[in-house]
């Protein structure tokens, strides 16, 4: 590799971030470019911080989407830990998740416990299944019983209840080591608040430089430009010629990050499978709630997502409450995150997936993720994360490819 080597990474979330670390530690000049004022501004801080084994996807019975996200979830530990230089034990949360199917589930109970346990049995026979956030070796699905669902759920509307090895990570705390190390990284040169407008070559050859449109300016040359943007990222590929997916949606969710006035004991739950919502406890007094109708504020299929939704504080409020008020519905310890002296924030961020439908049907293409990694022209790379948890694994790779030219 040559010691002059130098890339530009589009994007400082957790796919860019992550990218720009691995390329760093191989002796290359990263620049960092982001529209946000600083580096995990956006979906990367705002998130439940699932790191998937899989789970979720109940309605891929074929486990496409489970073996795609497997070996980014089992390496995550590793990897985030090497690049921060911090344990992440602290972060994450200390109990299974549970899945509660719900009585509309676009995937009956029978279905969903088969497809548990076969996501269980791939993750805990896996080679890296030590590697996890925890040990995942002889790793199981506990199916629930009425009275001990009933001991934490209102089940009007729930018809099983099940316990996965599954957890997640608080992405706040997360972000913020991130941020530090990234600081302390003298090879990587941050462009934040600088919007990318477009990629083009010095010439029409794969291999000639690269130089990076954006609102401040022209950046470059560039050997090597990594797409990795979440917001924009398809129509920076068109500027490209890279050919992009015909059916795709982009979604700007809103989720409420919660901190208790007291400690209170709130499992971490998924309602399934469908439009419905998810509980992450991280701690007795740090949680994440989601309700999917509430949050979902604006929807778009075409190559760039649409503006970014701007709400006033009576309708955050609004849906903060909607929020609590249907997960309590299920979970009622969540009512106590409503009372005085708790703390409750409004965010999250654009999302991308290629599918498309409604999350109630079951043949919408949005219940698989399978169809997501990188792709390459020459020495333009554009990566579709698909999720938060496969990052450093895909980063990884990304970084390798460059330094092995």
């Amino acid at each position: 590799m040559k010691k002059s080597i130098t890339v530009a990474v589009l994007g400082a979330g957790i796919m860019g971030v992550t990218t720009a670390m691995f390329l760093a530690r191989k002796g290359v000049h990263v620049t960092l470019i982001d529209a946000a004022a600083r580096p995990f501004d956006g979906a990367s801080r705002w998130n439940e911080g699932k790191i998937h084994l899989g789970h979720l996807y109940a309605a891929d019975p074929g486990l496409q989407t489970a073996r795609r996200l497997l070996p980014g979830g089992l390496a995550f530990k590793r990897l985030t830990e090497s690049l921060i230089a911090t344990s992440l034990d602290g972060a994450v949360t200390d109990h299974a998740d549970t899945y509660l199917t719900h009585r509309d589930s676009v995937v009956d109970a029978e279905a969903m416990a088969a497809y548990l346990h076969a996501v269980t049995a791939l993750a805990s026979e896996h080679p890296d299944a030590k590697d996890y956030l925890i040990d995942l070796r002889g790793a199981r699905v506990e199916a629930l019983g009425k009275r001990q669902l009933e001991a934490t759920y209102a089940t009007d509307r729930i018809v099983a209840g099940f316990r996965v090895p599954e957890r997640s990570i608080d992405t706040q705390w997360l972000a913020d080591r991130f941020v530090q190390a990234l600081a302390a990284d003298d090879k990587i040169e941050q462009r934040m608040a600088t919007r990318v407008t477009g990629v083009r070559r010095s010439r029409p050859d794969e291999s000639a430089p690269l130089f990076v449109d954006t609102d401040a300016g022209r950046e470059g040359p560039f050997d090597f430009v990594v797409n990795a943007l979440w917001e924009g990222r398809l129509a920076i590929d068109a500027s490209m010629a890279l050919p992009v997916p015909g059916v795709r949606t982009h979604r700007f969710r809103l989720s409420v990050f919660a901190r208790s006035a007291e400690p209170v004991v709130i499992p971490s739950t998924v309602i399934a499978t469908g439009p419905f919502g998810d509980v992450k406890s991280y701690s007795e007094r740090t949680s994440y709630l989601s309700w999917y109708p509430a949050g979902l504020v604006a929807e778009g299929n075409a190559i760039a997502p649409p503006a970014s939704p701007r709400l006033d504080v009576e309708q955050r409020d609004r849906i903060i409450d909607e929020v609590l008020g249907k997960l309590g519905e299920f979970v009622p310890a969540v009512g106590k995150l409503a009372e005085p002296g708790s703390e409750r924030r409004l965010e999250g961020g654009w999302v991308y997936a290629q599918g498309e439908g409604s999350l109630a049907d079951e043949k919408s293409t949005l219940h698989r993720r399978d169809r997501i990694g990188i792709q390459r022209s020459g020495s333009y790379f554009s990566v579709d994360t698909g999720k938060y948890s496969i990052a450093p694994w895909l980063a990884q790779q990304i970084a390798d490819a460059i330094a092995h030219q």
